[in-house]
């Protein structure tokens, strides 16, 4: 079943969050997953607590997530990651191909 990893990023260091963000293609994309969402201009439409930015990744099921997020190379670079931004990391089950609403 696909799992997306979903970020809620509130920036406190830039400098250190581009650092990461300039690695993180060529960590990502040693893996089978896709990034649908990568968005600085997040907008709320109901509620006042809007991140500065979300970030959604997909991946073919919780395996693969997990052997990306826990792997050696992105836990280094995640540490400006964790620098440059305070982060809420979820891990969520997808049902769009296929499944029904809960």
């Amino acid at each position: 079943m696909p799992v997306m990893i979903i970020a809620q990023l509130r920036f406190r260091d830039i400098e250190r969050y581009r650092k990461y963000q300039s690695q993180f293609s060529n960590v990502f994309g040693k893996f089978n997953g896709k990034l649908l969402v990568a968005d600085e201009k997040v907008q709320a439409i109901e509620g006042s607590d809007c991140p500065d930015k979300i970030v959604v990744l997909e991946f073919p099921d919780s395996e693969s997530a997990e052997q990306f997020h826990n792997s050696l190379k992105y836990r280094e670079i995640s540490e400006d990651r964790k620098a440059g931004a305070h982060a809420l990391v979820v891990q969520v089950k997808s049902f769009h191909n296929g499944g029904t609403f809960p």
